[in-house]
């Protein structure tokens, strides 16, 4: 087999692999608002959490309002594992603040990679 062939076959199979996971991605309900990003919001209005990606978690508060956090940098497994936790002594979470991937390692959850939180933008639902 020659090694041109040899590559037209390893594309074709990292092709057939990749097209339907990109197939299964859901577009963005959201687009960023009107207004400043937000250095801080009350933990006590995060009603859940969206995470998107390595770098992307939604916040939906409570009264639907949605805070989309783009992290500075990519956070290793977070977009997998699509669970963090953080700690805080205050009221707030903080775009100063670290949160940490959550990995499910057998009979429980273990901590992996810690990543910082960039500004809380605010978002709206895409028009249709």
């Amino acid at each position: 087999m020659s090694v041109r062939f040899a590559k037209f076959i390893l594309c074709a199979a990292l092709t057939s692999i990749a097209l339907p996971a990109l197939a299964k991605e859901k577009p963005d309900p959201y687009v960023p608002a009107s207004g400043a990003a937000l250095d801080c919001v009350q933990i006590r209005s995060i009603r859940s959490t969206n995470v998107r990606d390595d770098r992307t978690i939604d916040f939906i508060m409570n009264g639907n309002k949605v805070y989309r956090n783009s992290l500075p940098n990519s956070c290793p497994s977070l977009g997998f594992e699509k669970r963090f936790l953080y700690k805080t002594s205050l009221s707030q979470l903080c775009s100063v603040d670290i949160i940490t991937v959550l990995w499910n390692a057998g009979p429980g959850l273990q901590p992996g990679a810690s990543c910082g939180l960039g500004k809380f933008q605010p978002m709206e639902k895409a028009a249709k």
